[in-house]
């Protein structure tokens, strides 16, 4: 197999099998919690992606990276683990908190977003081997945290309209 189809096929069952374990274990604990305690889990495993920063160590990834990918993965991990750490240590402030969990999962899912695109677009698929011990970021943590955004949301969006609903 070529690595690109070996980078291909980790990364769809990276998904696949976190998928499957948040459908079983993740989300009905998730759901089951309140609001603020669902979202306080999510913030609490994207707070530790100022790890991505590793992309930008040198010597942990090759150095036929391509230029692109790197700089922006990093940065983009670290302002996503930044807001939330600040959600975190403004959950009692919830006019703060809020905001900051619907900017740490938009900021994060963009992120992952367009780290897929700049992938794709620089030919990061052949050059995976380059990722280093980086590789395992991105196929077993990124599913993870991609997720867990779009869980975050849909507590989010669930949250409204049940509150909507109760209102009305």
């Amino acid at each position: 197999m070529t690595p690109t189809i070996i980078f291909n096929l980790h990364l769809v069952l990276g998904y696949v099998a976190w998928m499957l374990c948040t459908s079983v274990y993740i989300l009905p604990r998730l759901k089951a919690m309140s609001r603020v305690d669902a979202q306080r889990a999510i913030a609490t495993l994207h707070s530790f992606r100022f790890f991505g920063l590793v992309f930008i160590l040198p010597g942990v990834v090759g150095h036929n990276l391509p230029v692109g990918f790197a700089p922006f993965a990093a940065y983009g991990d670290l302002a996503t683990g930044l807001l939330a750490m600040l959600a975190l240590l403004t959950i009692r402030v919830r006019s703060l908190f809020w905001p900051l969990v619907v900017g740490f999962n938009l900021v994060g899912a963009i992120d992952i977003i367009v780290d897929y695109y700049h992938g794709a677009s620089l030919g990061l698929p052949p050059l995976s081997g380059e990722l280093g011990a980086t590789y395992a970021i991105v196929i077993v943590y990124v599913p993870l945290l991609m997720i867990t955004h779009f869980i975050s949301f849909y507590l989010l969006l669930r949250g409204r309209s049940e509150t909507t609903a109760v209102a009305v």
